[in-house]
């Protein structure tokens, strides 16, 4: 693509400094057909400004997540903030809640945007599908735009796609979910666009900004027509700060567009270890735009630990699938965020259990039923409003355990929860009493390199041994092996976990895998050996192989 610039339309009230410069966007990616339905000349000028206004706030921000990092690492615990105690203590203040079409959640559908996947997702018959260009995306330059057309052509009524081997799809239900759509979260750059700030500095754009301002500029005012309206999952917040920033982008949003103040809405995810701290500021932060909280469970494991990597054996967790949602820190963690939210008129929407059928095998299908249907009867005993799915199949037995709770009504927002208490150390309580096995170590070194070999591919969800993983599991499964490494850990056969263990079974995994030609093993395992066998731990794996393997140069 020849490079296309756009600079944002505004009108100067003074003379500029002849050291300063207009800001700018670049594109740098390849073009291909349709590209220019999105990036037009209008929405990239729309993308300066958002670039202009808040992104040396993002920057800010990233740079206080380092800061409380090291702070974690070196045995600052985090609390419940001092500063920040009126606004717990205030009972008047409460959210925005529900837009229209986001009544009733019970079920949600998750799942990226290509074409086939929106479609799906479309005739599936859930309240919501979140609409993911995060962590079920590879931020591949052709899934981000073109991800961009399909929802684009969704909400026109105007989608329809064709495989290569000649089936058509096309949506086919009388009633559609609502769209909440995810952008990726502030710590992933888009460096296919490059943004030139005043001051001649040049930087890859954020990604943030680019899913959420492409989606906004081109679809707010076709959802607000058919009777919905710009809705986003916002992804790995950290602080009631980070919040803030984004009430500013939508308020300004809003504002560019014409459109009245309040008409965004958007759910957080709590799903890091700081933010499960910071709930209720997260949401008074979000008020004029914010309809819930939902439990990141995935992200959550893996930013513990993150967060508790260094801090000895005490903070080790056994196998993955030994972290359910029954361990002490997880259940404390979602009763409070059904507390909070409810306490200010916020949806609670609980997580996706990773277990998916299997069409051809019953076996496989009949225990992904039993345990996503004893997953969602706890979610919604315990007071949600609503719950994630990752498969068409398993909304019904999602929607059973929701309706036999529920009934006619749309929420349970009156359960308030009252008998919860939840001390800062239940948040940080990860005994769980049980041990690291080889199969577990192997299990993680072979899912982690069979995802990202996917994820190379350009799948950001795939189906892995009867599970779903996406990049939140990925990264559980590397963070534990690189926590087992430096903690000194052993397998409960005796076995010590070293990085010479460890490369046996990398060398094992690719001998098992099926090769074909053009394929990533390679590439998967030289990233494994890179962000789970290094002195360093990478704060995410997706950032070094987004820049080796993802970004497209002339």
């Amino acid at each position: 693509m020849t490079p296309a610039t756009a600079t944002p339309m505004r009108t100067h009230t003074g003379p500029i400094p002849t050291q300063l410069h207009e800001p700018s966007i670049t594109i740098v990616g390849a073009a291909a057909p349709r590209y220019d339905e999105i990036l037009t000349p209008e929405a990239l000028a729309f993308l300066t400004e958002l670039h202009h206004r808040f992104g040396a706030r993002r920057h800010d921000r990233l740079a206080d997540r380092m800061r409380r990092r090291f702070e974690v690492g070196n045995g600052h615990d985090p609390q419940f903030r001092d500063d920040t105690r009126h606004i717990r203590e205030d009972a008047e203040w409460t959210v925005a809640g529900a837009g229209p079409g986001l009544e009733d959640r019970r079920v949600e559908i998750t799942g990226p945007t290509d074409p086939k996947m929106t479609i799906n997702a479309l005739n599936s018959g859930a309240k919501v599908w979140l609409a993911d260009q995060e962590d079920a995306t590879s931020p591949t330059w052709k899934n981000v735009i073109e991800g961009q057309l399909s929802l684009r052509d969704a909400i026109r009524g105007e989608l329809e796609f064709t495989s290569a081997e000649g089936k058509r799809y096309e949506v086919t239900a009388t009633e559609t979910p609502t769209i909440v759509m995810r952008p990726r979260g502030w710590h992933l750059p888009e460096q296919h666009i490059r943004f030139k700030d005043r001051t001649g500095r040049e930087m890859a754009a954020s990604g943030s900004l680019v899913d959420f301002g492409l989606y906004f500029f081109h679809n707010a005012r076709q959802l607000i027509a058919n009777g919905r309206g710009p809705y986003f999952y916002i992804a790995k917040l950290e602080s009631s700060e980070e919040a803030k920033l984004w009430d500013d982008i939508f308020t300004f949003s809003e504002r560019h567009l014409g459109i009245p103040h309040g008409t965004i809405r958007a759910t957080v995810l709590i799903e890091t270890l700081p933010a499960a701290f910071e709930m209720e500021e997260i949401l008074f932060e979000l008020r004029d735009h914010c309809a819930g909280l939902n439990a990141g469970r995935w992200d959550y494991i893996f930013s513990i630990i993150k967060n508790y990597r260094g801090r000895g054996a005490r903070f080790v967790l056994p196998d993955r699938s030994e972290v359910t949602m029954t361990v002490p820190f997880m259940r404390a963690y979602t009763e409070l965020l059904v507390q909070t939210c409810h306490k200010r008129g916020a949806f609670a929407i609980g997580g996706m259990s990773a277990f998916i059928p299997n069409r051809r095998d019953p076996e496989v299908t009949a225990t992904a039923f039993e345990k996503v249907a004893a997953d969602k009867k706890r979610e919604a005993g315990d007071g949600f409003d609503g719950t994630w799915v990752a498969h068409p199949d398993l909304i019904p037995v999602a929607r059973a355990e929701f309706d036999a709770v529920l009934g006619d009504r749309p929420n349970q927002l009156d359960r308030q929860r009252p008998e919860v208490r939840v001390n800062a150390a239940d948040l940080i309580d990860v005994h769980i009493g049980r041990p690291i096995t080889a199969a577990g170590v192997h299990a993680n070194v072979s899912v982690a390199i069979r995802y990202l070999e996917a994820w190379l591919r350009g799948l950001g969800a795939v189906a892995i041994d009867n599970l779903m993983e996406d990049a939140a599991t990925a990264e559980i499964s590397r963070s534990q092996v690189w926590q087992w490494i430096h903690q000194d850990r052993t397998t409960d056969d005796g076995t010590p976990i070293t990085r010479d263990y460890i490369e046996s079974l990398i060398a094992r995994v690719l001998e098992d895998a099926e090769r074909r030609e053009g394929d990533r093993f390679d590439d998967a395992a030289e990233i494994f050996r890179d962000v789970a066998l290094g002195q360093e731990f990478p704060a995410f794996l997706t950032l070094r192989a987004y820049s080796r393997f993802l970004v497209e140069t002339e």
